[in-house]
Order: C-alpha cells, then structure tokens, then sequence
C-alpha cells in the first residue's frame, strides 16, 4: 500500500498569525488570507488531476496542536487512511483521534515518537477515485 503521496500542509504557531500572513505576504508574496494560502498544482503521474498544499498560521493557544508541546505540525497526504490507520495501530503508532471526514476529505492525528504532532489527510478526490476502483 503507497502511504504518504505528498505534502498537503505546514502549520505553526506565531504570537501574532495576521502580522505574519501580512509579513509573508509583502515579503515573499505569499497571497495570504486569515486561513494562509494554499498552493495548487498538478499531479506528475497525472497531470489532469489537481492537488493542493496548505501553508497557514495559528495563534499560540492554538488547541489543534495538542498533545503535542511543538509549535508545528505537518500535514501528509495519503491513499486509503481508514487502512493506514489499521497498519498504524497495528504498530502502535499514538493514534490521537478518530477519523474525521468533510466535503475536502477525511483527516486523523497521530504523534511521532518524539511528540511531534502529525495530520494525515485523505483528499476527497483521492477518497473518490479509491472507492471508484473497488
């Protein structure tokens, strides 16, 4: 089973989000919004499908980071997460929540050995073309 296929996101915190998107969007022209900025492209393999990456600030306090102390996390895209999620456990890999799905895709958070939080994403569009084929 291919796991992870591609970034779908960077998220940190900052002591002050809308100052930082204003900084990045002046100084590296990143067009940001309260949400950040997500940068579109195509698939190598396919170029007729499209895929997304997410760059976005939080504030300190930000509670979707947790367990983990880390100002980070890191969103992975993935292929059939409700299987990666049973080879997960299989190795008991910290599983922090249950799979959440929404209109762009189903989501869970897991934590590396070091505390690190990890958002693992299935696109919609992933989810659709799998369920297609079986």
């Amino acid at each position: 089973m291919k796991k992870v296929t591609g970034l779908g996101g960077v998220f940190f915190k900052c002591d002050n989000p809308q100052s930082m998107n204003e900084w990045y969007a002046k100084n590296l022209g990143l067009p940001t919004s309260q949400y950040g900025t997500t940068f579109e492209w195509r698939q190598d393999d396919d170029p007729s499908k499209k895929g997304s990456t997410t760059w976005c600030t939080f504030p300190q306090h930000a509670e979707s980071f947790k367990p983990s102390t880390k100002p980070f996390m890191i969103n992975y895209r993935v292929e059939n997460l409700v299987e990666m999620v049973d080879e997960l456990r299989k190795d008991n890999v910290t599983i922090i929540d249950e799979i959440a799905e929404y209109e762009y895709g189903k989501f869970v958070h897991i934590l590396d050995p070091e505390g690190n939080i990890i958002e693992l994403w299935e696109p919609a569009d992933e989810a659709d073309e799998g369920s297609a084929a079986e």
